[in-house]
């Protein structure tokens, strides 16, 4: 497998990996939430504040592998527009 088929399969898994995050996350909360919300008889007062910490999880989820995995492409600006060869030349004279 070349470099290139193995770094698509790479950015494939991490894609499918975040909607997994994102759904383990919030359904792993609303199953603990309706748990113990049968447990205690409280109504319905687990089940909404844990999935409410559910989805928050699964978006901070979602911002740590996008960060991890993608880093910033300031820098990669900055470092392309300070090489010499990226300057333009100077005009010709007629």
């Amino acid at each position: 497998m070349d470099k290139e088929t193995k770094n698509y399969a790479v950015q494939m898994a991490y894609a499918s990996s975040i909607g997994i995050a994102m759904v383990l996350a919030i359904f792993g909360c609303l199953l603990l939430g309706v748990y113990l919300d049968k447990k205690f008889d409280s109504g319905h007062v687990f089940t909404f504040l844990l999935l409410l910490i559910g989805i928050a999880a699964g978006f901070r989820n979602i911002y740590v592998l996008i960060k991890k995995n993608f880093p910033d492409e300031e820098q990669i600006i900055k470092s392309l527009k300070s090489e010499p060869h990226r300057k333009r030349p100077a005009p010709k004279k007629n």
